[in-house]
This record gives structure tokens, C-alpha cells and sequence, in this order.
């Protein structure tokens, strides 16, 4: 495909850890792409070897058909040619210039304005990178990076310098940013809020290697294996049995509860795995459309910010993600009784070769 940014490559670095990239993404059909994973993952690597900085020690990579390195050839574009702007994680911008002098640097002639109006750093024209808050500085080093007419945008951590009000207050508008500049970008972060918020397309790196690739909903929903669950922070990953089918549907058991869920043809031992958002819970058992009501202990409540991780015990370990105010109306207490609800739609099983774990 013509948007197509195809990576298939491998680095060593000293210490001894490999990255080994083999992938295709659509571009065209995802401007946002995330690359997710936990730290030391080696997605910032990756990030450096699609721009340049850093060399692969063998494969290919190549953008719009148009070849960035290739190994057998000898073909390897220094990083101006390959037109990919980068968002370094500290931003990188020059301190000694304005505003207007850091979106010039790279700027074509007489573009700066019109890039400092579509980023509303226009009246911070004038003042230095010392002189601006987190979130416009953040605004300044994306604004630089799109001044330079790249073809793809490289984002690494790109709030990260941040602290953590200032990151969720601007996850949507660099979102908004990034779909303004009408480049397509491959963000890195390690953070899933993030994730879920910046990306169309969601790609998800272990230990070096690319696991999964695909829309990020469907990501979250279906990860392909149990490391890439955790990975994600998928926090209920539990073992369980397949006892029966009927209607479509598949009876489990896991630990001393049963569950149902879409049948998608498993059998014998099985990984369900779901969200802790996709957990309800309520005082009373109430009529639904969720298929799985359990009855539980709480074990624990943990306050997140506007958000309190809630664990249960259910005849299985359970965790439960609900509103500060929902703590709040059911008076969410240690050794409360409480229902948890879950719908058959929301669990995803993992079975044969994926559930080694089981």
C-alpha cells in the first residue's frame, strides 16, 4: 500500500538486548499509531531506527515505497532525507532561540507564521523555551517538527516531561494536534491512557519484539497472547476451564465461580481475560444485560485520582476500575458484600498454544 511504513529489521545493542521489528503499518488507514510497551521494551530504539539515528544491524525499512535502509543493498538515508520529524522526549528545543526562532530553524521560507497560528503559539512568538509552561513547550517542539513539511511524524514519550495533571489535561489535545497536522505519526509511550486516547492503530512491543498490531480498541479487547495482556495492563487474566456450550455462548469455570461468554470455539483450559473497567459493581443483584453477576468479598480499594481500583474476592480473584463517586454511593468498605458484573462480550479467551500459563 502506498502509505505503508514497513519495518523488517534487528538491532543488537551493547548490553546485549536485541530488537527485532517486523511489521507493516498502514498509515493511510491509521494517522495515529501507537507504540506501546513497558519501559525497556525497546521502542525508543525502534523510534530511532526508523529516523535515522541509530542503524539496524541488518533487514530493511521503507516508508511510501520509497526504500529508508536496506542491509543487502547498502542503501541506508541519513535522517534529513528520510523527511520524518522527531519529538524527543525532553523536546530538545533550542533555548538561546525564540518562539519564531526554534519554527524557522527548519521551517520552509515565510511558513513559520501560519504554523505558529495553527499551534496558538502566536503570541508567545517572542518568548524563549524557558519562558513557556510544560504544555507549550510541547506545543513549540510539535510545532517544529510540522514546520519542516515532514511526510511522518516520531513522537517519543512526548509528555512524559510533564507532570501527571499537565498529561491528562493535554493527551486530547495532542491528539487534536496530531490530527491537524494531517502527517502521519508513530507515537511511543508506556502509559495506557495514553494510548487509548492518541492512537487509531496500536502496537504493542515485549521485550524487543512487535506482538501485536491492530486497532486499538480491538488491542485492548483481543490481546494475542498472556504477555502482551500484561503488557497492557489487562489486571483480570484467569485461568479457567471450558465445561459446556450452548446458544452460542460457553460456560467456564475459574476457581470456585463460572462464567459465561461468546463462543469463539475453545476448549479445555482457557485464559479469560478482561478489563477492569468492563467490571460493575452494586450493592444489589440487579436485572441487566450483563450475562456474569458474582457475588463478592472486597479485599481492597486503592484511590487512583478520580478513578479507585477495587479488589475482590468472587470464588476468584477479581478487580474492578469504577468512579471515586462510586466508591462513595455503594460505601465500598474491606469484607463488604458487593455483586460484580460482567458481560459475556467483554471476556476474551486465550486457548491452546496461548495459554501455557494455564
Amino acid at each position: 500500500m502506498a502509505g505503508d511504513l514497513i519495518c523488517r529489521c534487528r538491532k543488537r545493542l551493547a548490553q546485549g538486548f536485541t530488537v527485532e521489528a517486523d511489521f507493516t503499518i498502514p498509515l493511510d488507514r491509521a494517522p495515529v499509531t501507537v507504540l506501546f510497551g513497558p519501559s525497556g521494551a525497546g521502542k525508543t530504539t525502534l523510534l530511532r531506527l526508523l529516523a535515522g539515528l541509530e542503524k539496524p544491524d541488518a533487514g530493511t525499512i521503507a516508508f511510501r515505497g520509497r526504500t529508508w535502509f536496506d542491509s543487502s543493498t547498502g542503501v541506508s538515508l541519513p535522517p534529513a532525507r528520510r523527511r520524518a520529524g522527531f519529538v524527543f522526549q525532553d523536546y530538545a528545543l533550542f533555548p538561546h532561540l525564540t518562539v519564531t526562532q526554534n519554527v524557522e530553524f527548519g521551517a520552509p521560507r515565510n511558513s513559520s507564521a501560519a504554523v505558529l497560528r495553527q499551534f496558538g503559539l502566536a503570541e508567545l512568538a517572542n518568548r524563549l523555551p524557558r519562558q513557556l509552561s510544560g504544555g507549550e513547550q510541547q506545543r513549540l517542539a510539535l510545532a517544529r517538527a510540522v514546520a519542516a513539511a515532514p511526510e511522518l511524524l516520531l513522537l517519543d514519550e512526548p509528555l512524559s516531561a510533564l507532570d501527571l495533571n499537565s498529561r491528562v489535561k493535554l493527551r486530547h489535545e495532542l491528539r487534536r494536534m496530531l490530527l491537524a497536522a494531517a502527517v502521519p505519526s508513530l507515537v511511543v509511550t508506556h502509559d495506557r491512557a495514553e494510548a487509548m486516547v492518541l492512537g487509531d492503530f496500536l502496537a504493542v512491543m515485549v521485550e524487543g519484539r512487535l506482538r501485536q498490531l491492530g486497532p486499538v480498541e480491538e488491542v485492548f479487547r483481543r490481546p494475542a497472547d498472556p504477555e502482551t495482556a500484561v503488557a497492557l495492563g489487562i489486571e483480570n487474566v484467569l485461568p479457567a476451564e471450558v465445561e459446556s456450550r450452548a446458544n452460542g455462548l460457553i460456560q467456564l469455570r475459574a476457581g470456585h465461580a463460572r462464567l459465561e461468554c461468546v463462543d469463539r470455539g475453545e476448549t479445555g483450559a482457557v485464559l479469560a481475560l478482561f478489563r477492569a473497567e468492563d467490571v460493575t459493581l452494586s450493592r444489589n443483584l440487579a436485572p441487566g444485560s450483563a450475562r456474569n453477576h458474582l457475588p463478592g468479598r472486597v479485599t481492597g480499594v486503592a484511590r487512583e485520582g478520580p478513578v479507585a481500583r477495587v479488589e475482590l474476592d468472587c470464588g476468584l480473584p477479581l478487580v474492578a476500575l469504577v468512579t471515586a463517586q462510586s466508591v462513595a454511593d455503594l460505601d465500598l468498605r474491606l469484607g463488604q458484600t458487593i455483586y460484580a458484573s460482567v458481560k459475556a462480550t467483554a471476556i476474551h479467551l486465550l486457548g491452546g498454544a496461548g495459554c501455557q500459563a494455564c
